[in-house]
């Protein structure tokens, strides 16, 4: 027996469940089976009201699987750099669709997606926010498209990254670490540490990126490696990233040598090339600096590490939040100010400047009780 209304209808089958059945736009829509006649009612009383409002969405469409929508959703960003297409597949191919990609769109609840979450944040905590985020924007997408009505992602906190502090070398070490590279690598620490470059920054240097009348450097490409370690070449993601940078003298020194002795003549000649004039791999560089690190006593320094170092005691010198972002080619304030604290070599000279206001202080008051104690003693 049917229970037909304005808009659509209920009906109890033979198995004594209730079905709701409705029509639109020329199709017929059937619902799962309902146990009280009442609950069928309400599904189709939310169904007329989400029409009249514009928020129904075709039960059908929900039901592509997130592996399905995800691969596609991938293939629709022709806008994501290799590198960020691959690290996103990554994700996917070995952190979310194994245990998420079966499920239907409709179906991913929220709780299944924090257990999801909460379980691979036990394993890799930063793999897991990295994950989040991505799975988080996928859904976002997926509402937009009108697959789904909400996102299921919606785990407080579950796509920030709480890095550990990161390792700072001292002005020794990061000497010791130059002279315990090759002759033709050493200016690579020199300018990840003094001009705070990144590391495809470096490998991105050419000839024509060196002004020796102005002292500056122009950072206007990287060279970066994909995960099957082809070499590619690209401008900064950002404006801020894309900029000129004060050398320090020393530095401009230490340029002016190695350009000499291991960079070609021609203006788009790389600074830094293997034994036979060919770019230098990512390999190469990850090798030596590795011999480098354990010869110092310290193999938990990775080369970034260097430019933490740099912005760090930039900032301890008195550089502004802005300056900071200028030479770290940081497009927010955010990421600056994480290097605005003191080092272990500035507190070192802020412990001495103290000791010098203290010590003719001290001195006074002992010569005075000195002079009082001889004078009592006569």
């Amino acid at each position: 027996m049917a229970d037909r209304r304005h808009f659509g209808s209920v009906r109890k089958r033979t198995s004594g469940r209730w079905q709701v059945t409705y029509r639109y736009e020329g199709r017929r829509y059937s619902s799962g089976s309902f146990l009280a006649k009442a609950d069928a009612l309400a599904y189709l009383s939310t169904v007329e009201a989400d029409l009249r409002r514009g928020a129904w969405i075709d039960p059908r469409d929900g039901q592509v699987t997130l592996n399905t929508y995800a691969i596609e959703w991938i293939e629709r960003r022709p806008d994501l750099s290799v590198r960020t297409r691959e690290l996103y597949q990554y994700l996917l191919r070995n952190h979310i669709l194994p245990t998420l990609g079966h499920t239907a769109l409709a179906g991913l609840a929220s709780s299944k997606v924090r257990g999801w979450h909460a379980e691979l944040a036990q394993r890799h905590a930063s793999t897991a926010a990295k994950s989040y985020r991505l799975l988080s924007t996928i859904m976002r997408t997926a509402v937009a498209d009108g697959l789904i009505i909400s996102s299921p992602c919606k785990v407080n906190g579950a796509g920030t990254e709480h890095a550990a502090e990161r390792p700072m070398a001292t002005i020794a070490e990061v000497n010791a670490l130059a002279l315990a590279l090759p002759e033709s690598l050493r200016l690579v620490v020199q300018l990840a540490t003094w001009c705070q470059l990144r590391r495809g920054e470096i490998l991105g240097l050419r000839r024509r990126d060196v002004d020796f009348l102005h002292c500056v450097i122009r950072i206007e490409q990287s060279r970066t490696f994909t995960r099957d370690g082809s070499s590619l070449t690209k401008a900064p993601k950002t404006t801020a990233g894309r900029r000129t940078l004060s050398v320090p003298p020393n530095v401009m020194e230490a340029i002016n040598r190695h350009l000499g002795k291991f960079t070609g003549v021609d203006k788009d000649a790389l600074l830094f090339t293997s034994a036979v004039g060919s770019p230098l791999t990512a390999n190469v560089l990850q090798r030596a600096w590795s011999r480098s690190r354990r010869s110092i006593g310290r193999p938990d320094l990775h080369l970034h590490d260097l430019r933490h170092t740099g912005l760090t005691m930039a900032a301890a010198t008195g550089a502004t939040t802005a300056e900071l972002m200028h030479r770290a080619g940081h497009a927010s304030a955010a990421a600056a100010l994480r290097y605005q604290h003191a080092t272990q070599d500035r507190d070192r000279v802020l412990a001495s400047a103290l000791e010098a206001l203290v010590r003719p202080v001290e001195n006074i008051e002992l010569n005075t009780n000195l002079s009082l104690q001889g004078e009592r003693d006569y």
